[in-house]
C-alpha cells in the first residue's frame, strides 16, 4: 500500500469558479494567485487551465515559482509579488517583478541597462498591512525618482488588505481610499498603472475595491468562508484504511493516552500522517468519511499513521475507501471544516495535505452546464 493520500483536482470546478468570479466582477481583469504550488492543487496545471480560459496575467510569490511555470510553457503574464532580488532571470523569462523598495527598483534598473532590455513592474503601497510596500507617505515622491530611473516602466500599482477575510469592513475601506489618493496622485504625474488590491473576501463582498483587477487565491480554489457563494472545491483527498483492530474499555490510542476507550472500539489505521500534511492538530478533533459514515480521529495524529474510531460503521474492510476532504455517500466533510477542527485555516489544509501527496487531475473541454448560467467550460 502506498503511504500517504491521493488528493484528487477537479479542474472543471476550477474553471466553474474562475467564471462565477468573472460574472461578479465585470469587465475587469483577474489575476489569480498561484503561489505556493497554486494553494497546493499544483501550479502548472492549474496555470495551464486558467490560462486555457483566457487568463492573462498570474501571481505568485517568488521568480523560482516563476521561473517553473515559465519552462513548463506558461506563457502569461507572470507577477512576482515578494522577490526583492534584482535576477537576471527577470529578464530572461519576461517576469513583472512588485517592487517594494528603493533598493530594489534601483538593482531591477541596473539589471536592465547592464543586459538592455525593459523591465515593467508593480509598485507595492503599504496601505495598512505593515509587511511590505513604501509607505502612503513615501511612495509618490518615490514613484517620481522610480519613473525616472532607465530600463524601468511603471505597470501596476497594488496593495494588500490587512484582514484576509475583511471581518473590519471599516479598515479595508480606509485602505481603499488611502490607496485610491495615491492612484491619483500618481496619474496626476502621467502615470496611468494597472492598479489592484482586491483579495478572495473583497470579491466576495467589497466591489468598490474590485478597481482595475482583482488577485482571488482561496475563492479560485473553492474556498468560501466568507459567505455562502456557491464556488465548487477543487480538492478531495482519500486514503485506504491500512489497518483495523478492535480494543477493550480503558485501553489507549496513540502517543500521550489522549484517547482512552470508553467502551470496546473498532479502530481504525490510516497510512496518513503529519508527513503527509494531515497536520497534528487533527489529533482528537477531525472526523473522516468511510462507508457513508462520519468516523472521528483518535489518539495522536502520527508522523506516518492516522488512527480512527469505526465501532459503529458496519461491514467495514481492510482497504476501504476513507475521504478525509471530500463526499461519499450523503456526508462530506469540507477544508473548512478540517480548519475550522484543527484550529487552523484553510490556507494551511491545502498547502500542507496538496503538496505532499500525489495528486490525480480530473476534467477536461466538457461542455457541463452549471447553475446561474456558470459552466466549466472556458
Amino acid at each position: 500500500m502506498q503511504r500517504g493520500a491521493v488528493v484528487e483536482i477537479n479542474l472543471d470546478n476550477l474553471v466553474f469558479n474562475l467564471n462565477l468570479i468573472r460574472e461578479r466582477i465585470g469587465g475587469r481583469a483577474v489575476f489569480p494567485v498561484v503561489k505556493a504550488d497554486a494553494y497546493g492543487h499544483g501550479a502548472v496545471e492549474v496555470s495551464r487551465r486558467l490560462v486555457s480560459c483566457g487568463v492573462e496575467t498570474l501571481a505568485v510569490a517568488y521568480i523560482s515559482e516563476a521561473v517553473e511555470l515559465r519552462k513548463a510553457g506558461i506563457e502569461a503574464d507572470l507577477i512576482v509579488l515578494f522577490d526583492p532580488e534584482a535576477a537576471e532571470e527577470v529578464l530572461r523569462y519576461r517576469l513583472t517583478p512588485v517592487v517594494n523598495s528603493m533598493e530594489t527598483a534601483r538593482g531591477l534598473s541596473s539589471l536592465a541597462v547592464r543586459l538592455k532590455g525593459e523591465i515593467g513592474i508593480h509598485i507595492n503601497v503599504d496601505t495598512g498591512m505593515g509587511r511590505l510596500g513604501f509607505s502612503a507617505g513615501e511612495v509618490v515622491s518615490s514613484l517620481a525618482e522610480i519613473a525616472s530611473l532607465e530600463g524601468i516602466r511603471i505597470t501596476g500599482l497594488m496593495s494588500h488588505f490587512s484582514d484576509a477575510d475583511l471581518s473590519d469592513r471599516t479598515v479595508a475601506a480606509g485602505q481603499v481610499e488611502r490607496f485610491s489618493e495615491i492612484r491619483a496622485c500618481v496619474e496626476e504625474m502621467g502615470i496611468r498603472p494597472l492598479c489592484h488590491i482586491a483579495n478572495s473576501a473583497a470579491v466576495v463582498a467589497f466591489p468598490e475595491s474590485y478597481l482595475d483587477a482583482v488577485r482571488p487565491g482561496l475563492l479560485l480554489y473553492g474556498c468560501n468562508p466568507y459567505s455562502p457563494a456557491k464556488v465548487r472545491p477543487l480538492m478531495s483527498v482519500k486514503t485506504r484504511l491500512l489497518d483495523i483492530r478492535r480494543i477493550g474499555k480503558g485501553m489507549s490510542v496513540s502517543y500521550g493516552r489522549t484517547f482512552v476507550a470508553m467502551r470496546d472500539t473498532l479502530v481504525g489505521v490510516l497510512p496518513v500522517g503529519y508527513a503527509d500534511g494531515l497536520i497534528r492538530a487533527a489529533s482528537n478533533n477531525a472526523e473522516v468519511v468511510v462507508r457513508g459514515q462520519r468516523a472521528p480521529v483518535i489518539g495522536r495524529v502520527c508522523m506516518d499513521l492516522t488512527m480512527i474510531d469505526l465501532t459503529d460503521i458496519v461491514g467495514v474492510e481492510e482497504g476501504d475507501e476513507v475521504v478525509i476532504v471530500g463526499s461519499q455517500g450523503g456526508e462530506s466533510v469540507s477544508v473548512e471544516e478540517l480548519a475550522a477542527r484543527s484550529g487552523t485555516i484553510a490556507y494551511e489544509i491545502l498547502t500542507s495535505i496538496g503538496s505532499r501527496n500525489r495528486r490525480v487531475y480530473t476534467g477536461g473541454d466538457r461542455q457541463l452546464s452549471g447553475r446561474g448560467g456558470v459552466n466549466e467550460s472556458c
